[in-house]
């Protein structure tokens, strides 16, 4: 579904093949970045082309949530955060994941993307939210204890196209109650 959504600093807008260069460049590219992603640092701007224009035939699909992240202050694309799946199919769970170029973090952007996501999610009528990070990725796992994420227990993930296994923190976020 191809979406909008705006927070104070940031623009969440659907992916475009235009942003590859940009995307490449930032983020996608950045072997320290794509450590904790399942998919593998890409090889040149070409791959994230291809990438890109998967995300955008995906965006036919009502259940397709992927947001560039855009600063309104620049307009620089800073990273992405996406509905990677749903636990029990699209009526289930959904499942966020989220990657933010490293010269842009600790500055609190995605937790306030996350936020804005988790809001739109909440307003359509989910109950709650699933969010996972490698154990080891400190960032990560604050992001989602700043956005409200419970921890629910680990479970080891395999990288079948970084040939490695991971312990990966599971969390549940749900809507606060007033």
């Amino acid at each position: 579904m191809k979406l909008t959504l705006e927070t104070k600093r940031l623009l969440l807008r659907p992916f475009e093949a235009a942003d590859a260069e940009e995307m490449y460049t930032c983020w996608a590219s950045d072997p320290q970045v794509t450590e904790y992603l399942t998919w593998n640092t890409h090889a040149n701007a070409d791959v994230t082309r291809e990438v890109l224009r998967g995300w955008e035939a995906g965006y036919e699909k009502p259940e397709r949530l992927n947001f560039a992240i855009v600063l309104k202050r620049t307009g620089a694309l800073i990273g992405g955060i996406d509905v990677c799946g749903y636990l029990g199919g699209v009526q289930g769970t959904p499942v966020i994941g989220y990657v933010l170029g490293r010269e842009y973090w600790n500055r609190g952007y995605m937790t306030e993307a996350c936020r804005r996501v988790l809001e739109h999610l909440f307003s359509i009528g989910y109950k709650e939210v699933r969010i996972d990070a490698a154990q080891d990725n400190g960032r990560s796992n604050r992001v989602i204890e700043k956005c409200g994420g419970v921890f629910i227990g680990t479970e080891e993930m395999e990288f079948p196209r970084k040939n490695t296994v991971k312990t990966v923190n599971e969390y549940i976020v749900r809507p606060e109650r007033d």
